[in-house]
């Protein structure tokens, strides 16, 4: 099934128009994608390894889940699909925290990403041994420390996807967490 995204323009708003996704990379349209972040009650972050088919960045390591808004949805909407997609993960709005967004520009090859970007946050203790992972997509899931990630992400974004952003908001939130 083709995924069709709702089209911005550059200040944010509603173009009342949508197009597929092979349109919108193929001629950086903007349009809507989804981050979230599960962490566990030791502070860790669940982190996915992107499968080796992925047409950007195969085989690195990434947020947990995280995805395009289809048209019609909100936010919070598509963290909850893409969340039960990729890795099995039934959720609420209750579940999720809205951190923040931010605008971003990505070409890599033929493929032009201009995004308007959510950042969510999961607070879940989760068994990795149960999920149902969306192999197309993801091909392991690990446990990582703050402290690891935190490192990773200041020594430009060593062993990780590049995705400028979706890892400051991390950060930003852990230190928050670190003031309470």
């Amino acid at each position: 099934m083709e995924e069709i995204f709702d089209i911005f323009n550059e200040r944010g708003e509603y173009l009342n128009q949508t197009a597929s996704r092979e349109v919108c990379h193929s001629k950086g349209l903007w349009h809507k994608a989804v981050t979230a972040f599960i962490i566990n009650s030791k502070e860790q972050v669940l982190l996915q390894k992107r499968s080796p088919n992925k047409k950007l960045w195969p085989n690195c390591w990434d947020i947990t889940a995280g995805g395009h808004v289809l048209s019609g949805e909100f936010g919070f909407q598509s963290i909850i699909r893409e969340v039960e997609e990729e890795l099995g993960i039934t959720l609420t709005k209750n579940d999720i925290l809205f951190i923040g967004s931010s605008i971003s520009v990505n070409e890599k090859g033929d493929i032009i990403n201009k995004h308007f970007n959510e950042y969510y946050i999961v607070n879940k203790d989760i068994d990795i041994s149960n999920l149902s992972l969306q192999t197309e997509e993801v091909s392991e899931v690990k446990w990582v420390d703050k402290d690891e990630i935190i490192k990773r992400v200041k020594n430009h974004y060593d062993g990780i996807t590049d995705k400028e952003g979706c890892w400051e908001y991390l950060v930003k939130y852990y230190e928050w967490l670190d003031k309470q």
